[in-house]
């Protein structure tokens, strides 16, 4: 069993990202990234979901930090962080995310 936490966090706000035009919500996507890693992997107690909307923001430097760099590089969201690293950046996709889950020593159920 992979003893190491795992962290996915989505970045997003409840607008849709204007570059993002039929791209589902950032709340619809975090919701759907647990779904479907949950179908796959099954329940592991060391992944842990985070959502973080972009428009009201935890007081956290890191995210307040991280929102920063979303306005100046004009990042498209939802944004799809593992462990701090960025997998999936406006419309994700799924073998992405499995691959750096896969990457990070989690194994399909």
């Amino acid at each position: 069993m992979n003893e190491k936490k795992i962290t996915i966090t989505v970045y997003g706000a409840e607008q849709i990202c204007a570059s993002c035009v039929g791209a589902p919500g950032s709340v619809d996507t975090y919701e759907w990234i647990q779904a479907a890693i949950s179908r796959k992997y099954g329940q592991k107690p060391y992944i842990n979901y985070k959502y973080v909307d972009i428009n009201q923001p935890p007081n956290e430097k890191k995210h307040q930090e991280f929102i920063k760099r979303i306005v100046d590089e004009d990042l498209f969201w939802p944004i799809i962080l593992i462990n701090d690293e960025i997998i999936a950046e406006g419309i994700p996709r799924l073998k992405s995310v499995y691959k750096a889950l896969e990457k990070h020593g989690v194994e399909p159920s």
